[in-house]
């Protein structure tokens, strides 16, 4: 029983999506859905990601991604990859962040995956960003706040962007062991903090970020 109303609301929830971005698709024949990730984190890129889905068939498990758990995250990203027309990716380095800016990094990667998305061939009749529209894009936007609550497109532009993104950070813990990128993703929790205190940060640390300014400053 538990199953079954588990299954029912997802449905449900699908629904209400896709129900939104057929509203748009009375117009515009091909709505691309953008949304970033990492904004807040104190290392690490911030990744964005643009998507085209088709009106059919609907992928059961889309949302916010911050609403799923990493499992259901994984299952419903390759869901979305199978599913969609196309997918673009853009990424911006802490460094790109640290010499121009959060706002200008999270602008930046969200041209970037939407001009992929172009060089694969689709020309977007309207793109429908999470938040505010995306600076210095030359084509008809229309900015969603809590997008991906409320557009399908946008909801799987969310969890591409946060699955590429968790990779990422996952292969960072390779690279710099000890940080315990794995598990934090990089955002500003109190082990993370604690960790900077004793090992300073590393190269992926965003040194204009507060919480790492300090500790840079500590060290010289």
């Amino acid at each position: 029983m538990a199953k079954n109303e588990t299954l029912k609301k997802q449905l449900d929830r699908a629904r209400e999506l896709y129900e939104y971005d057929e509203t748009e698709r009375r117009i515009h024949r091909f709505i691309v859905g953008v949304d970033e990730v990492g904004r807040g984190p104190m290392a690490g890129p911030v990744v964005a990601a643009a998507v085209i889905l088709p009106p059919t068939p609907r992928i059961n498990g889309i949302d916010d991604s911050k609403k799923l758990t990493p499992k259901k995250r994984e299952r419903v990203f390759d869901l979305i990859l199978d599913t969609c027309l196309g997918f673009g990716i853009g990424i911006r380095s802490s460094r790109f962040v640290d010499e121009r800016g959060i706002v200008e990094a999270t602008h930046s990667a969200m041209r970037m995956a939407v001009w992929s998305l172009i060089a694969q061939g689709f020309r977007p009749d309207l793109v429908l960003v999470d938040g505010y529209k995306i600076r210095g894009l030359p084509f008809p936007q229309k900015g969603l706040v809590r997008g991906d609550s409320i557009s399908a497109s946008v909801a799987s532009a969310s969890i591409i962007a946060k699955v590429v993104r968790d990779r990422v950070m996952d292969r960072f813990e390779t690279l710099y062991p000890g940080y315990g990128f794995e598990k934090h993703k990089g955002y500003c929790t109190a082990s993370h903090r604690s960790v900077v205190s004793s090992l300073g940060p590393c190269p992926i640390h965003r040194r204009s970020f507060a919480p790492v300014s300090g500790k840079v400053h500590d060290a010289l």
